[in-house]
């Protein structure tokens, strides 16, 4: 089995940054690493959405509005995948949480789970 844990988040002002992290970790031995992995966000009232996803070999989506201001990367060594958030817009206040498959072992076997969630607020 296996766990993700989130970090980062918090309040901001319009134009600032933030860096999100997701962190996957064995809890009964080790992983082999992150097949795929996505940040939604959640805004009280609205539908989950999609922000950014990456694969196991680098592909990334995005959602239109973050495009060409969040960025989504992996460190594999680490086995942690960050989005980082530039340019805030109060738009983008929101929870939110990383959902991944991982990698267990050589045989195939994967994990899929979600973060604790984090917020995010985005003052004007």
């Amino acid at each position: 089995q296996a766990q993700l844990k989130q970090s980062g988040g918090g309040s901001v002002y319009t134009g600032e940054s933030l860096r999100l992290s997701c962190a996957a970790s064995g809890t009964s031995g080790t992983i082999l690493g992150i097949n795929t992995m996505g940040w939604y966000r959640q805004v009280p009232g609205k539908q989950c959405e999609l922000v950014a996803s990456i694969e196991r070999d680098g592909s990334t989506v995005y959602e239109d509005a973050v495009k060409g201001r969040f960025l989504i990367s992996t460190d594999h060594a680490k086995n942690t995948v960050y989005l980082q958030m530039n340019n805030l817009q109060p738009e983008d206040t929101a929870v939110y949480s990383c959902d991944a498959e991982i990698k267990l072992d050589s045989h195939g076997t994967t994990w899929y789970g979600w973060g604790q969630g984090t917020h995010v607020d985005v003052s004007p």
